[in-house]
């Protein structure tokens, strides 16, 4: 999922500047740069309702998710290198299947846009809340809210060097907790250290772990993000695809690694609050200040998470409202004063309002939704691309792998809810009906989202 720094007031440069970007960037910056948007300490997002759903066997959760995003990772290699170009699945979406197909691919992307400030404000809410119990989470998210707001509003640079900080505030979190895990783990005498992959007793069967797999793909939403670094990356039909590669294993053995230790720490699924089952572990690894810790690394990420992905929905809107695609006079609008779009900013500010009633798990199995339909869509992308148009018959490469990536995705995807199910379909719905405005029953041109901005 890429998105875009919160600061976009700079203007084109004309074709009389020549100005380009410069390829800097290899390998390690651009898995740095992968692993920075996929935030490592996402894993405590869901702990608890994952956890809670699988039977204590979350770490077996993500390792099916991981086998699942690593197809689907290869995927977005290829087309990384057969357009090295921003905009992600809804590019590779259009570029091989053509436009309609292209617009319901961005439509459901659209989807995860949306969602992830709302996503961001909500766990907020929860954990400070957790924290300080006498200040109920709806204070927070408001707090949290009308901050971001205002920063995307007047217009924030430098966004991405602050999201490289809060990675390495994470990095250092994840150091003392596993430390402070051991030492815990250590006292309590026998260890069963097969417990996260056997559970604990609680539920039983596949099913659940699939159902829990499922929600765990917003865990890797961002390894997508280093294919928006193509222009400035050193040979970037090699380097990039690598570093997606890498990103997506190294975060997601990060996953795991740490849903091991954390289930080891505290072997059980009864949470104080579900929703922030994290700090029952917190409290078990390294009492107190472990906790106040986690709370401090895991909310600011959120923050920097809820500025970049806020100011990126909002650009989307208002490319969407400058093209037509949307009204243009409520998201095509320009701040005269601040150089940013305002309308926007504000529509994705009063559809996060909806964290003060919405259940996470709910929230986090929308998220997932539009995530695998991108992915799945990536997957057939390969086929379209290499195999058929441009007749490349390496039936491994180009058709059995790719389709073992849509086929894992697929399957994950019908283990989400009922409800979660019927909702995105029914966005699939709302932007189909859309397309069939805006083209007038496809007799105009199916509009093109700017999504590579």
């Amino acid at each position: 999922m890429s998105t875009a720094p919160a600061d976009s007031t700079v203007p084109p440069r004309s074709p009389e500047e020549g100005g380009h970007l410069r390829r800097a960037l290899g390998t390690p910056s651009l898995v740095l740069f992968g692993m920075v948007y996929m935030v490592p300490l996402t894993v405590f997002t869901t702990y608890g309702i994952v956890t809670q759903m699988t039977g204590g066997r979350l770490s077996v959760a993500y390792l099916v998710t991981l086998a699942a995003m690593v197809f689907t990772a290869r995927s977005y290699a290829r087309m990384s290198a057969a357009f090295p170009v921003a905009g992600s699945a809804y590019a590779y979406t259009q570029k091989s299947f053509g436009a309609p197909t292209g617009f319901l691919a961005g439509w459901s992307l659209l989807l995860d846009y949306l969602f992830l400030p709302m996503l961001n404000y909500l766990v907020i809410g929860i954990y400070m809340s957790a924290a300080i119990p006498s200040v109920p989470p709806w204070v927070w998210i408001l707090i949290a809210i009308a901050g971001v707001t205002v920063l995307n509003i007047v217009g924030i640079v430098s966004v991405a060097r602050a999201n490289f900080l809060l990675l390495a505030l994470q990095v250092i979190f994840i150091v003392v907790l596993v430390v402070m895990a051991f030492v815990t783990i250590s006292g309590y005498g026998t260890v069963n250290l097969v417990a996260p992959f056997t559970g604990d007793g609680t539920v039983g069967g596949v099913t659940p772990i699939f159902a829990g797999a499922a929600i765990l793909c917003l865990s890797f939403l961002g390894f997508d993000a280093v294919s928006t670094l193509s222009e400035e990356a050193k040979d970037p039909t090699r380097t990039v695809p690598k570093a997606i590669m890498i990103a997506t294993v190294v975060s997601g053995l990060i996953f795991f690694g740490l849903s091991y230790i954390s289930q080891l720490a505290f072997p059980s699924n009864a949470f104080d609050d579900v929703d922030a089952g994290a700090t029952d572990v917190m409290l078990a690894a390294g009492g107190q200040f472990l906790n106040i810790f986690f709370t401090a690394a895991y909310v600011a990420g959120c923050i920097g998470s809820a500025l970049t992905s806020q100011a990126s929905v909002a650009r989307i809107l208002f490319a969407m409202g400058r093209d037509g695609i949307m009204p243009r006079r409520v998201f095509g609008h320009v701040s005269m004063r601040f150089a940013t779009p305002t309308f926007a900013i504000l529509a994705v500010s009063a559809i996060s309002l909806a964290a003060l009633w919405i259940e996470l798990g709910f929230l986090a199995s929308i998220v997932s939704f539009g995530a695998l339909v991108a992915f799945s869509a990536v997957n057939l992308t390969v086929i379209k691309h290499y195999y058929i148009d441009s007749g490349e018959k390496n039936v491994l490469n180009n058709l059995i792998l790719p389709l073992i990536g849509f086929g894992l995705t697929v399957w994950l995807w019908f283990n989400l809810s009922a409800l979660t199910l019927w909702v995105g379909l029914i966005w699939l719905a709302i932007g189909f009906v859309w397309l069939l405005a805006v083209t007038r029953g496809f007799q105009r041109p199916t509009p093109v989202l700017d999504m590579e901005e």
